[in-house]
């Protein structure tokens, strides 16, 4: 019985160390690019309104992507999400990938934290750091592309899996890399490509049979066409299907981020 009563609040006491733990390394986090601002959100705001400015005056009027919806309204969607798979990526893998580098990682490592709470604590970060891209874009447009809103709740939660899902896809890329130039082939092979290849400057619809069909194994297309969906109601698959893709992808890479951050795999050495 006094064993009872004495190791119920020990266990409360680690529980309450977790929680306070996660909510440092939240903190640090997003203080972490915080402190950047210009480098981390400014920039790739600006970068997106690039492509949307060249885009929307080489394709206006020559482009049509659903009825009823200006070719500049179509690509801006297609943009935000673009630019939140980016930045939710390069914030928990760069964060990751720094410490490893400079060998702070080890501090990490010996703090009273579990794999849940590292992962948590990054994926919260980057949820953070690509939820202010996005609003920054669609606040900085707002003035110039006028946005329906058609499915807000579908709307969130394909932005919340598809940064979710990008920001543990960090994780695994950091966790793998030794070097900046491991996690820089992993952004200019994988992301980047998988990101231009996604429907974000057209509709999957206008492509030749073969790419049609190469394009629907892409997570990263269903992440942008039910992103669209949320705005304009109608995309090139259905909202349900782009769900369970993203869902599954993001089921996916948190199983194997968990076994890596769990089992030490290449992070003790």
């Amino acid at each position: 019985m006094n064993m009872g009563r004495e190791s119920a609040p020990e266990y409360g006491l680690e529980r309450f160390s977790d929680r306070i733990g996660f909510v440092t390394l939240t903190r640090k986090e997003i203080m972490r690019f915080w402190s950047v601002l210009g480098q981390t959100v400014t920039a790739p705001v600006i970068t997106a309104l690039m492509y949307l400015l060249v885009f929307a005056q080489a394709m206006k009027g020559r482009a049509s992507a659903y009825p009823g919806v200006d070719y500049t309204q179509f690509l801006l969607p297609g943009l935000v999400m673009m630019s939140v798979i980016q930045n939710a990526f390069a914030n928990s893998s760069s964060s990751l990938t720094q410490s490893k580098i400079l060998g702070n990682l080890v501090f990490l490592l010996m703090a009273p934290l579990g794999a849940w709470e590292l992962f948590g604590a990054y994926v919260t970060a980057a949820l953070v750091r690509a939820a202010l891209v996005a609003v920054s874009m669609l606040a900085v447009t707002a003035p110039f592309v006028t946005l329906p809103l058609h499915a807000p709740l579908a709307l969130l939660a394909i932005f919340l899996l598809s940064a979710a899902s990008l920001a543990v896809l960090g994780l695994i890329a950091a966790i793998i890399a030794n070097k900046f130039d491991h996690l820089a082939a992993f952004t200019n092979f994988i992301i980047t490509p998988l990101s231009f290849l996604s429907g974000v400057f057209y509709s999957v619809h206008a492509l030749p049979p073969f790419w049609f069909t190469a394009s629907h194994l892409n997570p990263f297309f269903y992440m942008i066409d039910g992103f669209r969906y949320g705005f304009f109601g109608t995309a090139d698959a259905p909202i349900w299907l782009s769900l369970l893709w993203t869902s599954g992808f993001l089921a996916a890479v948190s199983a194997v981020c968990l076994w890596m951050l769990m089992t030490g795999f290449r992070l003790r050495r």
